[in-house]
């Protein structure tokens, strides 16, 4: 096993990411799009948050007749956030992207959103639809870029500043799977006796430094999460998870369990109170149909790009005056 190009979710044939944010005095939010290939891809959902912000995740249900989605939104700003969707939609249905109907095209475009409101200062200052057009505009192909971007722009993670983190591995019998994370959550990623990333653990070789904080550093995360306390909510991490492989949506749905199960190894705790955790599987389909052998290693895999994708996001988040980030405190000294 190796990782993609790329070690992100554009190594998943097909798919482009794209971010956009804010702008502005009291702005720290923004929103990021998954597009799926011309046709749309297989979807399914699993939401283990309790406090969760979404948008058409019911009809990701492998008992649900819509069999493909057009893009996946993630988005800052809570529940105002969820608008961010409808300027995708707006941008699909212009591109000929949609469910048909009589007379028109309906994009399938399911969204969850992260807890950020006033993270920048103004509480108003969040995503709308014209974020996720610009988003949409921004989506690409290749090396995704990562940190404190998009949906991530405002994040924050057991007390550090959150954001982006994408990761891929395409496996011996050619398949790849890949995520993408937008980490907020109430928990922390770092293990708090050795400052390591929980999620770096399960790194591929040569993929995470190996530095550690400093016992100051260490102190000072230490004391951040002591200090991290968000009101019931207001945290959440949303991950996708694609493949390549031919799944359906029962298959789409089993993959985003098995991204829970990545969250729970990159972040202590997990799915609280304070949480609104989701994750969407995607299959592109250009793949064949994995045997059960097959789906089993493309299963266990996607818990294992999900917790190297929660690692990336710490490591690539940039700190804010008001908050540092696990990178800038492993750069300290002793």
């Amino acid at each position: 096993m190796r990782p993609g190009e790329h070690n992100g979710l554009t190594d998943v044939t097909g798919l482009r990411v794209g971010h956009a944010g804010l702008t502005g005095p009291g702005a720290r939010s923004g929103s990021t799009v998954v597009l799926a290939p011309p046709g749309g891809a297989v979807a399914g959902a699993d939401v283990r948050g309790a406090a969760p912000g979404t948008r058409e995740t019911d009809l990701l249900a492998p008992t649900a007749s819509v069999q493909r989605v057009h893009a996946v939104t993630l988005s800052g700003g809570s529940a105002y956030g969820l608008d961010a969707a409808s300027g995708v939609m707006g941008r699909l249905e212009r591109d000929g992207e949609g469910f048909a109907v009589p007379g028109a095209l309906v994009p399938i475009v399911p969204a969850a959103v992260v807890f950020d409101l006033g993270r920048g200062g103004d509480p108003g200052a969040r995503p709308t639809a014209r974020t996720g057009a610009a988003a949409y505009d921004a989506a690409r192909h290749g090396p995704v870029p990562q940190g404190s971007v998009g949906a991530g722009t405002g994040a924050v993670s057991g007390g550090l500043r959150g954001g982006i983190g994408t990761a891929s591995a395409v496996l011996g019998t050619g398949a790849t799977v890949a995520a993408l994370v937008v980490l907020n959550s109430a928990g922390s990623g770092v293990d708090p006796r050795t400052g390591e990333l929980l999620g770096a653990r399960w790194g591929l070789p040569g993929e995470f430094p190996a530095d550690l904080p400093s016992p100051a550093a260490l102190a000072r995360i230490a004391e951040l999460y002591a200090g991290h306390a968000p009101s019931p909510g207001t945290a959440t991490t949303l991950v996708v998870v694609a493949t390549d492989a031919t799944l359906d949506k029962a298959g789409c749905t089993r993959l985003a369990t098995m991204a829970h199960d990545g969250l729970a190894r990159a972040i202590h705790p997990v799915h609280t109170i304070r949480d609104g955790d989701c994750a969407f599987g995607l299959a592109t389909g250009t793949g064949p149909v994995p045997d059960p052998d097959a789906t089993y290693l493309i299963q266990a895999v996607a818990a294992d790009v999900t917790a190297r994708a929660v690692a990336h996001a710490l490591l690539a988040a940039a700190a804010a005056p008001d908050r540092p980030s696990y990178a800038s405190l492993l750069a300290t000294g002793p």
